[in-house]
């Protein structure tokens, strides 16, 4: 018999209900609607800046999950250098990093190419050292970076081999997913064992009211034990004020009607029909303001129903229709 009911054996995780990504702050450009207007100067020290003044900003809101990934710009470093200089390695802070794309826009907004998808042992050993180089022990969790069927990864032997050293080192594994068929990658993950356990720990997939589609099996991995992490809460900006594509004015009204009715703003809707997923275990800001994040932070004392992702389940897209949109959205 497998191990495949038993928890992760980390028990820093979940560290907070809301993550903070780096998505925004390691790197000048990134496909939030409106990001290029965040904040001015995107220089190298100035983001640096930014970026410890967010983690801290994030801190004292009670945050103490973060992820970032090797193609974050200088996403992991900026992280690091925050842990290093606040001594939190120790005090509940959980770094999560993934491995998979390569940074490619030499800190460039109108790059051609902004990140590269290479999903192979050689790319894992290069990025695992530089992680670890970075973050230290505060890294719990290690990710692939947006596993899809078609990159192969979950049937790479080498790659899944040496994450279960790294595993077996004692960090948790953990995998991304993207795109139509996320519900398939989450379900082959969650039965892959090596060595009579559980390889992956953690999942990390794309939820939100207009890509709800993964949630029956981030369910599942939920009752197999596994932490379940949510990504792109907002939609890359679309679930917020600053959509106002006309294609999107319906779902805009729907929302504003029962934003409303709660007294609220769009993304701390968002944010709490993502935390009132009973499997959910955190739900990732990928804010680049401290405004920003503190709205985030403001779902957590919204009083809303249980069944809100229900009642506005006719604002939803076909998972082809949101992931064909969100590879139109431009870097900014």
């Amino acid at each position: 018999m497998g191990y495949t009911n038993l928890p992760p054996r980390c028990d820093a995780l979940p560290a907070s209900p809301i993550g903070l990504g780096l998505a925004a702050l390691g790197r000048p450009a990134y496909i939030n609607l409106g990001h290029d207007s965040d904040f001015a100067d995107k220089s190298f020290a100035a983001m640096r800046r930014h970026a410890h003044t967010m983690l801290d900003a994030a801190y004292e809101l009670g945050i103490r999950f973060f992820d970032t990934a090797a193609s974050y710009g200088a996403g992991e470093q900026f992280l690091g250098e925050w842990l290093f200089q606040r001594g939190f390695h120790l005090d509940g802070v959980v770094a999560a990093s993934k491995w998979g794309y390569v940074y490619t826009a030499g800190w460039q907004t109108n790059a051609r190419r902004h990140e590269v998808k290479q999903h192979d042992l050689q790319t894992l050993d290069t990025s695992f050292v530089w992680s670890c180089l970075r973050l230290g022990q505060a890294m719990k969790l290690y990710q692939i970076h947006s596993a899809t069927p078609e990159s192969g990864v979950l049937k790479n032997n080498a790659v899944l081999d040496r994450l279960a050293q790294i595993r077996d080192d004692g960090r948790l594994i953990g995998l991304t997913v993207s795109g139509a068929r996320q519900a398939e990658l989450i379900d082959a993950a969650v039965a892959i064992e090596r060595d009579g356990a559980p390889l992956f720990a953690a999942v990390q997939a794309t939820w939100n009211l207009l890509e709800p589609s993964a949630g029956a099996a981030l369910q599942r991995a939920k009752q197999a034990g596994r932490v379940v992490i949510l990504k792109e809460t907002l939609a890359n900006g679309r679930l917020t004020e600053r959509n106002t594509q006309p294609g999107f004015k319906q779902q805009r009204a729907r929302l504003r009607q029962t934003a409303d009715t709660l007294d609220c703003a769009l993304d701390q809707l968002a944010f709490a029909a993502a935390l009132s997923q009973p499997w959910a275990d955190v739900a990732l800001s990928g804010a680049a303001t401290q405004a920003q994040l503190a709205s985030h932070c403001a779902a957590l004392k919204l009083a809303c129903p249980a069944d809100l992702p229900r009642q506005l389940a006719d604002i939803a897209e076909t998972p082809t229709e949101y992931w064909q949109t969100r590879a139109g959205l431009q870097w900014n």
